[in-house]
């Protein structure tokens, strides 16, 4: 019988900060980029609870999320507190919550910073396995201070999705009798691979619930998603065998700069491009790495337009100076009227390396 957990910190990086400062607890609280009163670039990297009711989420620009918190403190809300936090201290703690989930689990897989799959077959059950799960859950409160939340299903996909089911502080277990009642009536996205455009696309289609989905066969699907469909139609119902991942490889290198302003100023993205080169040459070389083959720009337009070339060589390369040519050329229809006709202003730029291979 496979059983696998999946926990996931409850806003773990807020729930850090409120933490260590107890004077924010219970405030509505955002962790990420300066706001500047509105001003401010970059993006939220967590939201509390309480701000999230403001409508504040993650990866959200934080120039939206300081106008929701405004626009709530305005109607008499409690105010937001925006702080920068620290990912080395974030990093620390994590480690720490993977040790304690050693402790109970023979193979870990590490999804993130903030969460984790893990092998509960051994317990034999799936009561054993929660009766494990609220143990987890109190080594890392008693240990941490923080709250977790766990789903326990028969794969990876089903155990992820009942973490969410629950938070905060949740624990949702999931049998395989269960999985495909469970599921059907969760809107679509909540199946991993179904993103915000397929979403779209399935609901002018009328198909809104995993059960509107369920209703195609495997060819049918497989003539809207290609060789991607017959492996939907096996999860909508449960299904999914994907292994814990217990070593990991990077499979790309990459750096990006949200810019202080908007600009089009050659010499200033130029620059900044170079030492974006250099730092992914230099974490490329620190990996252990020794060639790519395929360079990666991004480039964000300030209207948010986000756009991404490559150009994969036929020879790998490995020195600074070929992967700077590489991300110029890439770069260069940017600031033109080839990739922008109507010469807008540049928010951000990133360089990213793939193919990557060792000696």
């Amino acid at each position: 019988m496979r059983i696998i957990g999946h926990l996931d910190m409850d806003a773990f990086f807020a729930a850090i900060e409120e933490r260590d400062h107890p004077e924010l607890k219970g405030r509505p609280l955002v962790v990420g980029a300066d706001p500047a009163g509105g001003l401010g670039r970059g993006v939220v990297s967590t939201a509390n609870y309480p701000a999230r009711v403001y409508g504040i989420h993650s990866a959200m620009p934080i120039s939206t999320a300081w106008r929701l918190a405004e626009a709530a403190r305005r109607r008499g809300r409690p105010a937001t507190v925006f702080v920068r936090g620290s990912h080395r201290k974030y990093g620390q703690v994590s480690a720490r919550i993977m040790a304690i989930l050693h402790q109970f689990a023979p193979v870990v897989e590490a999804a993130g910073i903030d969460e984790a799959y893990f092998d509960l077959s051994f317990t034999g059950s799936y009561d054993r396995a929660a009766d494990l799960a609220r143990q987890i859950k109190a080594a890392i409160l008693a240990q941490e201070r923080l709250t977790a939340s766990i789903g326990i299903g028969p794969n990876k996909m089903v155990a992820k999705i009942a973490s969410d089911f629950h938070k905060p502080d949740g624990l949702t277990l999931v049998t395989p009798g269960e999985a495909e009642d469970f599921l059907a009536p969760l809107a679509v996205r909540k199946i991993p691979g179904i993103g915000p455009k397929t979403e779209q696309s399935l609901a002018r289609l009328g198909i809104k619930t995993v059960k509107d989905l369920k209703r195609f066969t495997p060819e049918e699907l497989y003539e809207k998603f290609g060789k991607w469909g017959p492996s939907l139609y096996e999860r909508i119902r449960g299904r999914h065998d994907s292994p814990l991942v217990t070593s990991w490889e990077p499979k790309s290198v990459g750096e990006q700069e949200t810019f202080a302003q908007d600009t089009r100023d050659l010499e200033f993205i130029f620059s900044r491009l170079w030492e974006l080169c250099r730092e992914v040459h230099r974490r490329f070389t620190a990996g252990g790495f020794h060639s790519f083959r395929t360079v990666v720009v991004t480039v964000r337009f300030a209207d948010f337009e986000t756009c991404t070339r490559s150009h994969t060589r036929v020879a790998p390369a490995a020195s600074p100076r070929l992967l700077t040519f590489e991300a110029m050329k890439l770069l260069m229809p940017f600031l033109d009227r080839r990739e922008n006709p109507r010469g807008k202003l540049i928010r951000l730029i990133g360089v990213r390396v793939e193919k990557l291979g060792r000696e």
